[in-house]
């Protein structure tokens, strides 16, 4: 048998800012397994400190990692695998899927209808903004804030929108307030000033604030921001990363003013790829449309390319899909 056919080609992270494509031992399914001829995968945010290089982080990484966005096709079961079959093209909830091949937990793998082929999906992103979506509670006539418009606050922007609510997007950059008028928010304001933005959000509420503030930056400032337009008893959902050390919080004021506060990640598998099926199905049905979201795509090759990009993000950069 040809040496090559047991390998495949994989990301290697050797170092901080130094990737590399490697030939690696092809992985075989084990009991209740599957693997996954890959055709792409996102990348996430929180990749950008392993890539930029901690001194908690080990080098190199495994084949593939931190890929954790993946989609592609069924290409062998292992035992006791039931309700999948090769052919069948699916997203993934992984760890290495930075390579042209992955082996996954059968339970999470999602089969994509016929309605997506063709078409990427990387579904681990997208079914996290479904979850917290779910987590906000949002209900038809509520006024909800959506702080930081990137790819996340764009999809979830959508879904609140969808769901009935006034939404008021805040974000940095110019051409994102464009973009999140573009998927339902109802008024926009630059992220500049602190409060000149309460104010704004004061007078646009007739000064009781939003039902529901959603953060999605990760930073001290839209936190504490985050917090001041809440309402008496409204819900403070954090979805953003906070990745780069401890966050002080205004407890007075949200004793003050009752507030409910939800960490919106989620850590575990199932809840995770309940995410990705719900994402799948808002997706298929045209509910939801993510595909202008995803503004660039790399090869494997030049993935050291595609992290810089996400850490300087130019204008019109949302969510960067490396191809297998």
């Amino acid at each position: 048998m040809d040496a090559a056919a047991n390998t495949m080609r994989a990301a290697v992270l050797g170092g901080p800012r130094g990737t590399r494509v490697e030939r690696v031992a092809r992985p075989e399914p084990g009991p209740g397994a599957v693997r996954v001829k890959m055709e792409g995968c996102g990348l996430c945010g929180s990749n950008l400190p392993v890539w930029e290089g901690r001194d908690w982080f080990r080098y190199p990484l495994s084949p593939g990692a931190p890929g954790h966005e993946g989609w592609g096709v069924v290409d062998a079961l292992g035992p006791g695998v039931s309700g999948l079959k090769p052919g069948d093209r699916v997203a993934t909830l992984s760890s290495a899927a930075l390579a042209e091949y992955e082996v996954v937990d059968a339970a999470s793998a999602v089969v994509l209808p016929r309605a997506l082929d063709g078409k990427p999906f990387p579904g681990e992103p997208l079914g996290c903004a479904m979850n917290i979506f779910r987590r906000a509670d949002i209900q038809p006539g509520q006024t909800v804030a959506i702080l930081g418009i990137g790819f996340l606050g764009a999809v979830v922007t959508r879904l609140a929108t969808n769901a009935g609510a006034r939404v008021i997007a805040i974000t940095r950059r110019p051409w994102a307030l464009e973009l999140a008028r573009g998927y339902g928010a109802a008024e926009c304001i630059p992220m500049d000033d602190h409060h000149r933005i309460v104010e704004r959000v004061k007078d646009l509420t007739h000064g009781t604030f939003c039902d529901r503030v959603i953060e999605v930056v990760g930073e001290q400032w839209p936190l504490d921001l985050a917090g001041e337009l809440t309402r008496e008893r409204g819900r403070l959902i954090i979805a953003g990363y906070h990745q780069d050390g401890p966050r002080q919080v205004n407890m007075q004021l949200w004793n003050w003013r009752g507030l409910d506060v939800i960490n919106a990640h989620e850590r575990d598998p199932r809840v995770y790829v309940e995410g990705i099926r719900l994402a799948v199905d808002a997706v298929a049905s045209g509910r939801l449309d993510p595909f202008p979201l995803f503004t660039h795509t790399y090869g494997m090759e030049d993935l050291d390319q595609a992290f810089h990009a996400m850490r300087t993000r130019p204008d019109g950069f949302l969510k960067a899909l490396v191809t297998v």
